[in-house]
């Protein structure tokens, strides 16, 4: 039986199964499987997987990658090339492939690299043709916008969800406050520091049995689900914000836009008319979490024009030098700071310290 008609079988059982008490225990189970059977789908045994391929390699530029996906004729291109257009400072295009078509744009000081991806919907959750190295595209945006036609967007969107949930893509979530470590002896120690809805320790011990651990610590520190437990077993999930733009805008009422308006992660626009590309920048622009760093040589004033952009969570004086060349961290004395993250301007820091958006630094070498 092949992996495809095995993943279907599991799937018409899941749908025949009453959600219950009584059958948490088994549908823990079948989740545990369909999971490790997705896994052997992206990446076959024998075989590296979810590479990037032959001929689709598309090298990362800029400081941050936002990926387009969605149904053909929703958009895509349109959207892609009027942005481009519009905001780049010159026709930066970089065709490194025939299959995904990538542009940059500059905003508020960084380089933003957009991709079109093509075709992730058909084929990609058969595995077959270029849907697996999409998904592995897919995965490394910083951030994904998933395009939808404004007059059918739910069925759309749902099925997109669905496709990029079975290959370990989660969208706008974070990833589950469970604890989990392996041992070599002990059986399974299990702690739950809140009640739980859904999960116990008999389900927990089925389905790590499923994956053949028999020993290890388990702390579920919120109110977890058996897919939780797998995300966090299965160890190769991605948690990518998303935005989904409602695009044709033009052919619904102002009535119907005002709805629109009020669902959450949703921005309405016309790529053709260009309708509305600021509030789905700006938007970008919050998802994407950049953070910029203006430099201050000695005796001079600040450059605005450029700042050095760092993702959020690692913007430490460390983390600015290796981004410019890892050998000036070994030549680094200390560093002078202007801004929101020092008491004082400026302020003499070492290189833990951590700079908020819009910092001046000024580094003062050994």
């Amino acid at each position: 039986m092949s992996i495809l008609a095995k993943i279907a079988e599991i799937e018409n059982e899941m749908a025949r199964t009453q959600r219950n008490k009584a059958t948490a225990h088994h549908l823990g189970l079948l989740k545990a499987r369909l999971a490790k059977l997705r896994r052997e789908l992206i990446t076959p045994k024998g075989g590296s997987g979810g590479g990037t391929g032959e001929g689709f390699d598309v090298a990362k530029t800029g400081d941050a990658r936002v990926g387009f996906i969605g149904f053909p004729s929703v958009g895509k291109s349109t959207l892609l090339s009027n942005l481009a257009g519009v905001y780049s400072e010159v026709a930066a295009y970089e065709f490194t492939t025939l299959t995904t078509v990538p542009g940059v744009i500059r905003y508020k000081g960084a380089k933003i690299q957009l991709l079109d991806l093509p075709g992730i919907i058909e084929g990609a959750k058969d595995g077959k043709g270029r849907g697996r190295q999409v998904i592995a595209v897919a995965r490394t945006c910083n951030l994904i916008l998933i395009v939808l036609d404004v007059l059918k967007p739910l069925v759309h969107k749902k099925l997109i969800e669905h496709e990029l949930e079975g290959f370990g893509i989660r969208l706008n979530q974070q990833p589950p406050n469970i604890g989990f470590k392996k041992k070599d002896k002990g059986g399974i120690n299990f702690t739950a520091t809140c009640a739980q809805s859904e999960l116990d320790a008999e389900t927990v011990k089925t389905i790590l049995a499923e994956y053949k651990i028999h020993n290890a610590d388990i702390t579920l520190r919120s109110d977890s689900t058996a897919d939780d437990l797998i995300d966090v077993v299965e160890g190769n999930r991605v948690y990518i914000p998303c935005i989904f733009v409602l695009n044709k805008i033009d052919q619904i009422s102002i009535e119907e836009l005002d709805i629109i308006y009020k669902v959450p992660h949703c921005v309405p626009i016309s790529a053709h008319h260009r309708w509305n590309f600021d509030d789905l920048l700006e938007k970008m622009w919050d998802y994407l979490k950049l953070v910029r760093i203006y430099t201050k040589p000695k005796g001079q004033l600040p450059d605005y024009t450029s700042p050095v952009v760092l993702p959020d969570g690692r913007t430490s004086v460390e983390d600015f030098c290796l981004k410019i060349h890892k050998n000036l961290i070994k030549e680094l004395k200390y560093a002078l700071v202007w801004g929101a993250s020092v008491k004082h301007n400026p302020q003499k820091v070492g290189k833990d310290h951590v700079m908020e958006d819009e910092d001046v630094i000024q580094l003062v070498k050994k």
